[in-house]
């Protein structure tokens, strides 16, 4: 049985060489409408496993790295397993990891709490030891913060007269300031460590992460963005558990950090968000920059 965009018969081979004949094939791909990776749930007599095509050479290079290298650190069963990749159809092979996409609206106070914390835990152990990164990394890292600096601008550019004059004006002197920042902590980073992102299985009361296709080598506060201009404006009582989970504080370096990052990741948002016609996007970048010009954001 199939349902959804079939996988092309040359990968269901592939994966039907590893995993045995497929029983059942699910489209599971996020419903996002930028989003161009492409998700099936297979089932066959070992079970289920996730079958994964990533958009491009470089997200099916940090996706395989990151389950390689950062994954096997983690608690069994809160990230999925990598049994296999190919690289010519930038495909990989995972188990399948229980739970269904947390939103912390639908969250009692008291769980959504719960769940917060496990993911500062998980993103503790996965960010790792800056001193296990090499002398590449570091250097990917440093450059990941001038590519975000520079985007800014190509960012305002594409969001036209959808952003005023004095929130274009926010964006710009927040990317300044973070070009002018010292170094900042490093760590091997989620890069979309977002509540969509993790899986809650109330059964067992797990907390899974998924979608490591941005994994690399940033400042550790990258993933603390779309979280900072997300759940935690309305409910402040998940940003406390989750940095109780994740067992330190943001600097202060990295607190001025995270409202310039949010400042480019509000431009970002709706620059991308309105094409797509994605209005939870949008919405977060619009509220994010009224907090930015208001001053009270962080």
């Amino acid at each position: 049985m199939t349902s959804g965009t079939p996988v092309p018969p040359a990968l269901a081979a592939w994966a039907e060489d590893i995993v045995g004949p497929v029983r059942t094939v699910r489209d599971v791909s996020h419903p996002r409408p930028e989003s161009q990776v492409q998700v099936w749930e297979l089932t066959s007599a070992t079970g289920r496993t996730i079958l994964k095509v990533a958009p491009t050479p470089d997200f099916y290079t940090r996706e395989t790295r990151a389950y390689r290298e950062a994954a096997p650190a983690l608690e069994r069963g809160t990230v999925p397993h990598l049994v296999e990749t190919d690289a010519r159809h930038r495909a990989l092979l995972m188990t399948a990891v229980p739970g269904r996409p947390v939103r912390s609206a639908a969250l009692s106070p008291a769980l959504g709490r719960v769940l917060h914390r496990k993911a500062g835990a998980w993103l503790r152990r996965f960010h790792g030891d800056a001193r296990d990164l090499t002398s590449q990394d570091l250097a990917e890292a440093a450059a990941e913060m001038e590519r975000a600096v520079e985007a800014a601008e190509k960012h305002l550019e594409v969001c036209g007269d959808l952003i005023g004059a004095h929130e274009r004006e926010v964006v710009r002197r927040h990317a300044a300031g973070l070009a002018l920042l010292g170094p900042l902590p490093v760590g091997y980073v989620h890069g979309d460590f977002q509540e969509r992102n993790w899986l809650h299985d109330s059964a067992s009361g797990s907390l899974a992460v998924v979608d490591l296709e941005r994994a690399r080598p940033h400042a550790a506060v990258l993933d603390v963005v779309r979280l900072a201009c997300g759940p935690w404006v309305r409910r402040p009582e998940l940003r406390t558990a989750f940095f109780e989970g994740f067992g330190r504080e943001l600097t202060s370096a990295e607190r001025t950090a995270l409202r310039c990052l949010s400042a480019l990741d509000a431009a970002s948002a709706i620059a991308r968000g309105v094409p797509h016609e994605d209005k939870d996007v949008v919405d977060r970048g619009r509220e994010t920059l009224t907090r930015l010009v208001r001053g009270d954001h962080g």
